[in-house]
């Protein structure tokens, strides 16, 4: 059976479009036929179930019955790998729960691949977010998300000091977000489906949409850029170094 993936997508602060990651994150494993599952927790009313009903579940991640919905089923037979959409403001008390129920030294022992996408505003908060961060990275993978959906500027003020704090954790990796075109962004928005549905025309039953042909454009390409980032990082080989990468014939 293969190793458990479990991917955390999450911020400290609102806003820096934590839930977009993790779209184009389910859109790049169902695009390169990685069997995944999502955990919005968005309780009780989801945003990521909204453009992926079809495999997300609503969940309270404060709460212990939820937390067994997730991680005891991980060594199930389903899918192997479940991407949780934390909501603002708790990504640390969710890492310090993980580590309470014995899933960071799990994954330190190598019975779990854990990473985590931690999205970055641009406040000087999100540095310290870093360092209350890098308290639970050890077995971690982890990715620092600089997300320009925002029009946000990055830590303009002391490059020097944005270092510092990112060389405390040993192997985290920057990925860039692109900016995407504001009126595609708001079409999919009002479509409700995910960005592939979108780049290929189809509606939320798969039905055929009448969706522009320009905003698709600036869709595909935005799209296309992001799964070149997942590609970089090699975010693939966390699932298996053998699956190889058809970004380019999904996005293109």
């Amino acid at each position: 059976m293969a190793k458990p993936v479990v991917i955390v997508v999450g911020a400290d602060k609102g806003g820096v479009g934590k839930t977009t990651v993790s779209r184009t994150l389910l859109d790049y494993f169902s695009a390169n036929n990685v069997p995944t599952r999502a955990f919005d927790t968005e309780s009780p009313r989801g945003t990521l179930k909204r453009f992926h009903p079809e495999f997300t579940e609503i969940v309270d991640m404060t709460t212990t019955s939820d937390q067994m919905k997730i991680f005891d089923t991980l060594n199930s037979s389903g899918p192997s790998v479940t991407v949780i959409d934390v909501r603002a403001g708790l990504l640390s008390p969710s890492l310090a729960a993980l580590r309470d129920i014995g899933f960071l030294d799990a994954a330190k022992s190598g019975q779990i691949t854990f990473a985590v996408f931690h999205i970055l505003g641009s406040s000087i908060a999100s540095l310290d977010e870093i360092a209350e961060t890098a308290n639970f990275m050890q077995g971690a993978k982890y990715f620092l998300v600089k997300n320009f959906i925002n029009n946000t500027t990055f830590f303009d003020w002391d490059p020097a000091t944005y270092n510092s704090y990112f060389k405390r954790i040993k192997g985290a990796e920057e990925i860039t977000i692109p900016k995407l075109n504001e009126m595609a962004y708001e079409q999919v928005e009002v479509a409700s489906v995910p960005f592939v549905s979108f780049v290929g025309n189809k509606g939320t039953k798969s039905e055929a949409a009448n969706y522009s042909f320009v905003l698709r454009g600036y869709v595909r390409h935005w799209l296309g850029n992001v799964w070149g980032e997942f590609d970089r990082v090699k975010l693939v080989d966390l699932v298996s170094p053998k699956v190889e990468s058809n970004v380019r014939q999904a996005a293109g």
